[in-house]
C-alpha cells in the first residue's frame, strides 16, 4: 500500500515524463477507441431541426458570429470532467423568436390558432429557398429529401450569413466580397487540376519542435490548469481583432507576414503531432503560393502575440463559446483574423488517403476564413461551406485566388532569369513533338509557368537544385537556349562563367564533345562579350544572342561565333521606346523570347516592356509607324503573369512529393 508521500512522488514522476507519454499516445493505433453515441451530431430529420440549422447558419437571420464569440467566451465552463454540468449546459441554447415559451409547450395546451407554425412561416420558407439556392438544389421552399441530405453533409461551423459591421468601421459584411466575385472572375480560365506529385511537402518534424510544457503538469491536469489562461488570451486577441481592419471590403490583416501556432493544449488524438504540424504548414503554404502573404510557425513567442492559433477539441473546447456537435456535420470553425478550432470527434486523415475527412482541405478552408474570406458558393471553390470528398491533388482554384487577392493584392517582385525551355518529346504513337515550358527564377528558387492556365504550377517555387542539376544553387544571371535547325544547346550564365546543360541527362556538362570543360569563362565561349552580364536571350528571328550589361547590348552571332557588326550599342538605340521616356534604360533584370506570345520581353523591377513584333503582326497593323524593336509602354509583371508568389523561407526548404 503506497503512502501518501509515495503516491505524490509517483504522480510527479509521471508528470515529468508526460511529453513522452503524449508522443506515444499520438503515435498509437486508435482503432480500439469507440466513439460514444452521445458524441454523434444530431441529424437534421424534420422541420424543427431544419429551422435550428437555418437559424444557426444565418439563413433566417444574419448571425453576429464575431461579437457573440467575444462577449460570451469568459462565461463558459470548459471542464469536461463535470459531466453533469456538461449535460446541463449542452441543453441550454439562446432563445429564438421561432422557439418561444408558448410554442414549446404541449401542442394541445391552448396554442394560439392565429399564430402560424414557425416551420411553415414565410421566414422559414424564404430561408429554406436561400439554402437550396446556394446549395445547388431545386429551389422549392419544401423540406424534401435532397435538402435533408444537404443539411446533414459535413460542413464548416462558420455561419453563411453574418451581420454587418458597425457603420463606423471600414470593414463590411461578407456579402460585399460575394457581390464582387462576378467582377473578379473575368480573367483567365479555370486551371485544370494537377496530380499530387506537383505538391512539395515539408520534411517531417519531431515532437521536440512542439511548444515547451511545464514538467510539473500531467496530461490529465493540463486542460484544467490552462483553461483560464486560454480564455483570457483568446479574449485579448479578439479585442485586438476589432481594430485591425482594412478598407478593402472585408476584414483583412494589416501586415503580410503572419505568425501561427498549433497550440500544445489542442493537439489531435488521431494524427501524430508531426503529421498535424506538417499538414497545417502545407495549408498555410498553399495560401502563400497565391497571395503576397507569408506565414511563419512560431513556437516561442507569448501566445497572445501569435496571429493565428489552431487547436483540436471536442464539445466545449479551448475556451471557446461555440460547442462542437460530435461526429458528423460541423468539423471546424474559425474567426476572421482570429483562431481556428477543429472538432477532434471527426475522423481527420492525411491528404490523399481516400477515407475520412482531409485535414489539409479543412485547414485550407478555415485559414481562408481567418484571412477574411466568407463562404463562396461556386463549384470548385475551397470556400464552399460543405465538405466535398477528397480528391487527389486538390488546389486553391481561380476564384479563391482572385478573392484573396482582392483583400491583399497580387504578388510582385523582380526576377533574375526568365526563359522558355524547348524540348523534343515522343508521343505514345511514336511521333516526335516540340514542347516548351516557361520558367521564372529568383535567387535560388524557380517557378514553372503554365501558359495554358495562366498561372504557376501548383507547389512552386521549388529549389533550383531540385529541377536543375549542377547549376549554381543561389541563382543565375541568364539562361539562353540556342535552338535552330543546326543547334540545340542550353547555357546558364553566372558571374564570369557559364555552363552548358545536357537536356537528355538533366545535368550540366563537365566536358562537351569538343573537349571544353565546364564551367567556362564567358570571354572564352563568347568572345567580345563582357562579364558579368545582366541578362541575355536568344532571338530565333536573326539567330543572335542579345547580352545586356549596364546601358549597352551586345548582339552575338552564333553562326560566326563573334559579335555582330556595329555592336555593342545602347539599349535605347536597339530597343527604342514607343512612348518617349517609357524605357528601362539599363541594368535589365531579365529578358526572354516567349514562344507563347511570339515576342521579346524585358524585365526590370516589377515591370516589363514588350518588344513590338516585326513583320505582319497585330502591332504593325494597328500602328505601321512603330520603330523596329520598339518597346511598348510598360506594364506590371502581375498583370501578365499571375501568382508568381514568394513563400516564407521557412516554408521553402521542402522536397517534391
Amino acid at each position: 500500500m503506497l503512502t501518501l508521500l509515495q503516491l505524490i512522488t509517483v504522480l510527479l514522476l509521471t508528470s515529468i515524463s508526460s511529453p513522452d507519454a503524449e508522443k506515444v499516445f499520438h503515435s498509437r493505433d486508435h482503432s480500439d477507441l469507440q466513439i460514444p453515441s452521445s458524441h454523434q451530431a444530431e441529424l437534421i430529420t424534420d422541420k424543427e431541426t431544419a429551422e435550428l440549422f437555418l437559424s444557426r447558419y444565418g439563413f433566417i437571420r444574419p448571425v453576429n458570429w464575431d461579437e457573440v464569440q467575444f462577449e460570451e467566451t469568459t462565461g463558459i465552463s470548459n471542464d469536461e470532467d463535470f459531466t453533469g454540468e456538461e449535460d446541463f449546459l449542452s441543453g441550454i441554447q439562446e432563445g429564438d423568436s421561432s422557439l418561444s415559451r408558448a410554442e414549446t409547450d404541449d401542442e394541445d395546451d391552448g396554442e394560439d390558432e392565429d399564430s402560424p407554425n414557425p416551420t411553415e412561416s414565410q421566414a422559414f420558407i424564404s430561408a429554406l429557398r436561400e439554402f437550396q439556392k446556394v446549395s445547388g438544389l431545386s429551389v422549392t421552399g419544401v423540406f424534401d429529401d435532397a435538402t435533408k441530405v444537404a443539411m446533414n453533409k459535413p460542413r464548416c461551423g462558420v455561419p453563411d450569413k453574418e451581420t454587418e459591421m458597425d457603420a463606423t468601421d471600414d470593414a463590411h459584411d461578407s456579402t460585399n466580397l460575394q457581390a464582387l466575385l462576378p467582377l473578379l472572375l473575368t480573367d483567365p480560365p479555370e486551371p485544370s487540376p494537377t496530380t499530387a506529385t506537383d505538391r512539395p511537402i515539408r520534411p517531417p518534424t519531431t515532437a521536440t519542435d512542439r511548444p515547451h510544457q511545464s514538467p510539473s503538469t500531467t496530461a490529465t491536469d493540463r486542460p484544467h490548469q490552462h483553461q483560464s489562461r486560454l480564455v483570457s488570451l483568446l479574449s485579448k486577441r479578439r479585442q485586438k481583432r476589432h481594430v485591425r481592419r482594412h478598407a478593402w471590403g472585408n476584414m483583412a490583416f494589416s501586415k503580410m507576414v503572419l505568425k501561427w501556432r498549433l497550440i500544445g493544449e489542442g493537439y489531435s488524438s488521431q494524427l501524430t503531432i508531426q503529421d498535424q504540424r506538417h499538414i497545417i504548414r502545407l495549408a498555410f503554404r498553399m495560401w502563400s503560393e497565391v497571395s503576397p502573404l507569408e506565414f511563419v510557425e512560431d513556437t516561442l513567442s507569448p501566445l497572445e502575440d501569435v496571429d493565428i492559433r489552431l487547436g483540436f477539441g471536442t464539445g466545449r473546447h479551448l475556451g471557446c463559446n461555440q460547442k462542437f456537435d460530435g461526429t458528423g456535420r460541423e468539423f471546424a470553425h474559425a474567426w476572421f483574423l482570429g483562431d481556428i478550432h477543429f472538432d477532434d470527434d471527426e475522423h481527420f486523415t492525411a491528404p490523399n488517403t481516400g477515407s475520412g475527412i482531409s485535414l489539409l482541405k479543412v485547414a485550407v478552408h478555415e485559414i481562408g476564413h481567418v484571412l477574411g474570406l466568407p463562404h463562396i458558393y461556386r463549384t470548385g471553390s475551397i470556400m464552399q461551406p460543405s465538405y466535398l470528398p477528397q480528391e487527389s491533388g486538390f488546389e486553391i482554384n481561380w476564384m479563391d485566388r482572385k478573392a484573396i487577392q482582392h483583400l491583399y493584392g497580387g504578388c510582385k517582385g523582380q526576377f533574375n532569369t526568365v526563359f522558355d525551355w524547348i524540348r523534343k518529346e515522343r508521343t505514345q504513337y511514336g511521333e516526335v513533338v516540340i514542347r516548351f515550358n516557361t520558367y521564372f527564377m529568383r535567387d535560388g528558387w524557380y517557378w514553372l509557368y503554365e501558359n495554358r492556365t495562366n498561372r504557376t504550377r501548383y507547389g512552386d517555387p521549388v529549389a533550383l537544385q531540385v529541377g536543375w542539376h549542377g547549376i549554381p544553387t543561389d541563382g543565375v544571371d541568364a539562361c539562353v537556349h540556342v535552338w535552330n535547325r543546326n543547334t540545340d544547346a542550353v547555357y546558364f550564365f553566372k558571374g564570369t562563367q557559364y555552363w552548358e546543360y545536357d537536356d537528355g541527362k538533366d545535368q550540366v556538362l563537365t566536358v562537351d564533345p569538343e573537349g571544353h570543360r565546364y564551367p567556362r569563362l564567358i570571354s572564352e565561349g563568347f568572345p567580345g562579350v563582357p562579364s558579368p552580364i545582366d541578362t541575355a536571350f536568344y532571338d530565333r528571328r536573326d539567330s543572335y544572342i542579345y547580352f545586356f550589361k549596364g546601358t549597352n547590348v551586345y548582339a552575338f552571332d552564333v553562326t560566326a561565333n563573334s559579335l555582330a557588326p556595329g555592336f555593342p550599342r545602347k539599349i535605347t538605340a536597339v530597343f527604342p521606346a514607343v512612348v518617349p521616356g517609357d524605357h528601362p534604360g539599363g541594368n535589365i533584370d531579365a529578358s526572354y523570347f516567349s514562344y507563347t506570345h511570339n515576342a521579346v520581353f524585358l524585365f526590370k523591377d516589377a515591370q516589363f516592356w514588350r518588344v513590338a513584333a516585326a513583320g505582319r503582326s497585330r502591332d504593325r497593323w494597328r500602328r505601321p509607324s512603330l520603330p523596329h524593336n520598339g518597346l511598348m509602354p510598360h506594364r506590371e509583371v502581375g498583370e501578365q503573369w499571375f501568382d508568381i508568389c514568394n513563400v516564407h523561407p521557412s516554408a521553402l526548404k521542402v522536397a517534391r512529393r
